[in-house]
């Protein structure tokens, strides 16, 4: 078995490969928070790089709770026609194109202006960095119930647009992640306590997804194999979830790791774990899928073609690549086409770990912006500049995203 072979999906449609576009933050929404013209060009250049399947950056499906501004947002259908011309996009070049859905829950910035949910009243403990993020409020079974109906509806919309799957993103520390964390779940009531409780929010959310689209319309979870966090969601818990969504009809679940306070997705843990440069969960995965009844990708830091295949030899269904192909969107081309490609940003040594996050997070995002406007990208940029102007857009951004969502008079009941 080798990365160019295809995949057969549960529900019967096939990828042309097993590489996959894995979901980066974009940030690229136009000013309504529908894909942009700039989005469009990016994921053309996705389209035509060669990946067997694409998943898109984060699309919320409540626009007052954003990961961050200047995000996608589908909740309704009244710019569902930029949402088609995106699906078209990305699928131009033979690729599946997922959208990836989601809720930030607590890791919202507060200056957004909007209410901050959580499962629990449990702040981000981000040192310094805190102060930019609200302490949350507990769900109501009423707002719990609200979001259940968004996943859903955001997932029928989609394939209505055109899209051929969802994923919903259950890791990195957002909404779904927080509460299948004891951590961040410290709830009493049938949402809460044990692990079953924990996972509830995430299986009602499957099911109310697989209830109102077609049987052939993918729908897959992003899963963390672990928070890398002593006391938090363990890999032993990830097994445990992924039986239970053995029963669901899922498609494919894709195993990542780490939060906002312990950003294991960029090789770092808090728990003194030590992760490899490259393909940093391909043990949690050969794990899981000793248990998973529907393929399992792992995505983390993959950028080599032999990392790639030994993935795949090892039993892994599909691998997922995200910085390389911010740097290179033909990599899975060239990997096919003999060239030994390898892109590489510089590591940051910086001593403050959260900023030094950041910094990276700015530097990809740097990048995505050079592709979007047909340009190279520029591997040598600091990561102090990109930085700089990452956070001078955000500033700008969040002034749209105050105006726009203040237009929009929404209610929460």
């Amino acid at each position: 078995m080798n990365v160019f072979a295809t995949l057969q999906l549960p529900n019967g449609s096939t990828l042309n490969n097993r590489i996959a576009k894995a979901a980066m933050e974009e940030n690229m929404a136009d000013a309504e928070h529908a894909p942009s013209q700039a989005l469009m060009r990016l994921y053309q250049a996705w389209a035509d790089g060669g990946a067997g399947l694409i998943i898109s950056g984060n699309v919320m499906v409540d626009g007052r709770a954003m990961t961050g501004p200047g995000g996608v947002v589908l909740q309704d259908d009244r710019q569902l026609d930029r949402f088609k011309r995106w699906a078209q996009t990305g699928r131009s070049g033979g690729a599946q194109f997922w959208v990836q859905i989601n809720h930030p829950g607590r890791q919202m910035q507060a200056n957004l202006g909007q209410t901050t949910w959580a499962p629990s009243a449990v702040a981000l403990n981000l040192g310094n960095l805190s102060k930019h993020f609200a302490v949350p409020r507990a769900m109501t079974q009423s707002v719990i119930q609200d979001v259940i109906q968004r996943f859903a509806r955001t997932a029928q919309l989609a394939e209505q647009a055109g899209f051929n799957g969802v994923q919903i993103h259950a890791a990195h520390g957002y909404l779904l992640s927080q509460f299948l964390s004891p951590l961040s779940n410290q709830r009493t009531d049938e949402w809460g306590g044990s692990l079953e409780n924990r996972a509830r929010l995430l299986i009602e959310i499957v099911k109310s997804v697989r209830a109102v689209v077609s049987k052939d319309f993918a729908v897959a979870v992003k899963l963390n194999s672990a928070d890398f966090q002593r006391g938090g969601f363990s890999a032993t818990d990830a097994k445990r979830v992924v039986e239970w969504l053995n029963d669901l009809n899922v498609d494919l679940v894709e195993l990542s790791g780490g939060s906002y306070e312990a950003p294991a997705m960029q090789g770092q843990a808090r728990d003194g774990s030590t992760l490899a440069r490259e393909a940093y969960f391909v043990d949690f995965a050969r794990d899981i899928q000793t248990v998973a009844h529907m393929p399992v990708m792992v995505t983390g830091g993959g950028r080599r073609l032999p990392i790639a295949e030994a993935v795949i030899q090892s039993g892994v269904d599909m691998v997922g690549v995200g910085t390389a192909l911010a740097l290179d969107p033909n990599l899975p081309r060239d990997w096919q086409q003999g060239k030994d490609s390898a892109p590489q940003l510089p590591p940051i040594s910086w001593k403050n770990k959260a900023i030094a996050a950041l910094a990276a997070m700015a530097r990809v995002k740097y990048q995505l912006r050079k592709l979007s406007q047909h340009k190279k990208p520029d591997l040598t940029v600091s990561p102090l500049r990109a930085l700089i102007v990452q956070q001078m857009g955000m500033v700008w951004r969040t002034r749209q995203y105050r105006r726009w969502v203040g237009s929009k008079a929404f209610s929460r009941s």
